[in-house]
């Protein structure tokens, strides 16, 4: 698989590397851990970040690579994803679960980058509740959030939306009107019965108290 190694004050250089070989580290490590790249040709290894990793849009082979090598000793700014765990009470009462955010940049050293932001909102009981960035659980003498606000939420709990709110009474008017629907044809057909037979009565006499046409009166 074609693959590109690059860094700070590190000439751009294309490679070929073992896919197999890959996709067994890659499944390891993701796109936060390190990995010791040796490069054919050269006694020292290169420690290198595997990122912005291309797919096949059918079948999702991997296709394509970067290997951000980095230098131990300095810190880097990577995105870490963020996982979502448990489930928040407030939901059962009617509140949406939105997370805000999928990833947070970081700045550490390559050896201190955690793996993911684990996120457990089972402690979520009521609508409004939220946790913010500053609430994450992390090495905060190690790692340094790239944020503008620790006070912002990562994941909040809001109340439905309007949609939301009316899809619940729609479907039970279309239940309401799926049971009323054979009672009311009922009804229609009793009212056309009776119409029928209000009308069927009233042609006996005809008009003025005559008998019908056809119908010959008998003489006194």
């Amino acid at each position: 698989m074609p693959a590109n190694i690059y860094g700070r004050n590190i000439k751009s250089t294309a490679i070929q590397i073992n896919l197999k070989d890959f996709i067994k580290v890659f499944k390891e490590v993701g796109e936060t851990g390190l990995v010791d790249l040796k490069v054919k040709g050269e006694t020292k290894s290169r420690p290198v970040i595997i990122q912005n990793v291309q797919y096949h849009p059918v079948t999702d082979q991997y296709l394509h690579a970067d290997l951000y090598q980095v230098d131990l000793t300095k810190k880097v700014s990577i995105n870490i994803p963020i996982e979502i765990k448990g489930e928040p009470p407030a939901v059962s009462k009617g509140g949406v679960l939105i997370q805000l955010v999928d990833e947070i940049e970081v700045e550490a050293l390559p050896t201190d980058l955690p793996e993911k932001f684990e996120v457990d909102v089972s402690g979520l009981e009521e609508i409004g509740q939220a946790i913010t960035f500053k609430e994450l659980k992390y090495d905060k003498d190690k790692v340094k959030l790239l944020v503008d606000d620790l006070e912002a939420p990562v994941v909040k709990i809001e109340a439905p939306t309007k949609e939301e709110e009316e899809e619940k009474p729609a479907e039970e008017a279309a239940e309401e009107a799926a049971e009323e629907a054979p009672a009311e044809e009922a009804e229609k057909k009793e009212e056309a019965a009776e119409k029928k037979e209000e009308s069927g009565g009233e042609a006996k006499e005809g008009k003025g108290g005559q008998p019908p046409a056809g119908e010959k009166k008998e003489a006194s």
